[in-house]
């Protein structure tokens, strides 16, 4: 049993300095923002992506912040891939502190339209079986460790509601994002005795690579119903994952944090 202790004051109580990160999905648009964020904040990062010479290019990119960055490729719905990317993380880093299961893709179809359900076996094995691959590889490193571990899965407001879905079905998309979000309190039940912490980040409407598929007057649309009238920055998100790894959120487990400007209170 790993317990982990309390704060005992606010020095150092926000640091992520000298901890290692894997960022999955960490090349670009909320991965990288993830990335960043802790990379500036002095942890070391390991950017786990399919394209090697992007995830490689990020790493170098990082390293201006003074810590170990690393790409390394990986495709997190083969459980092979996964073994083969988190030995070379552990011969880097010697250990992991931090995992963030970012990865993850998207489709637009109606249920029936998706021939031999090829995208839904698509969408889950990337955004489901993707990050249970990675938590399979790297929890029993942090287990003999000894020193607990934060495991921050990134899913969705989509996770939660299926707003939308008349004019745009996304079954796979929301089915996997819920299906993460359980996956977390499971296993933050499971593996609290050895001081290991799970918990979601569910983003809202957020800058990223998809701003290119939305037309201007969507953006309008949708900021116009976020209470806080705005879409997030990646590094927003990544700076709540940077939180949730501090020794400040040392008893936060299972939980499911909401990261949407107030989209979903429906106002």
């Amino acid at each position: 049993m790993a317990k982990l202790s309390p704060i005992t004051s606010m020095t150092d109580a926000f640091s992520v300095k000298g901890l290692n990160v894997i960022v999955t999905g960490g090349n670009r648009g909320i991965g990288l923002g993830i990335s960043t964020a802790f990379a500036q904040c002095g942890a070391n990062v390991a950017i786990l992506c399919r394209n090697k010479e992007s995830g490689e290019k990020a790493a170098k990119d990082l390293g201006q912040y003074g810590t170990l960055c690393i790409g390394i490729q990986c495709d997190t719905s083969d459980p092979i891939s996964v073994k083969n990317a988190v030995a070379q993380v552990i011969a880097a880093f010697g250990a992991v502190d931090v995992l963030v299961n970012n990865a993850g893709v998207s489709t637009v179809t109606k249920f029936l339209d998706d021939k031999n359900l090829s995208e839904w076996h698509r969408v889950i094995n990337t955004n489901l079986h993707g990050p249970a691959n990675m938590i399979y590889e790297v929890l029993p490193h942090m287990i003999k460790a000894g020193k607990g571990g934060s495991v921050i899965n990134i899913s969705s407001i989509g996770g939660q509601s299926v707003g939308g879905s008349k004019h745009h079905p996304k079954a796979a998309y929301h089915a996997s994002k819920a299906g993460l979000e359980m996956l977390t309190k499971a296993l933050a039940v499971e593996y609290g005795e050895n001081g290991i912490r799970f918990n979601a980040i569910e983003p809202g409407p957020t800058h990223s690579d998809l701003d290119k598929d939305l037309p201007p007057e969507a953006f309008q649309q949708i900021e116009n119903d976020m209470p806080m009238s705005r879409f997030a920055e990646p590094i927003e998100i990544g700076a709540l994952c940077v939180f949730l790894a501090t020794h400040a959120a040392n008893q936060i487990t299972g939980a499911v944090y909401v990261h949407d400007g107030g989209l979903v209170l429906g106002g």
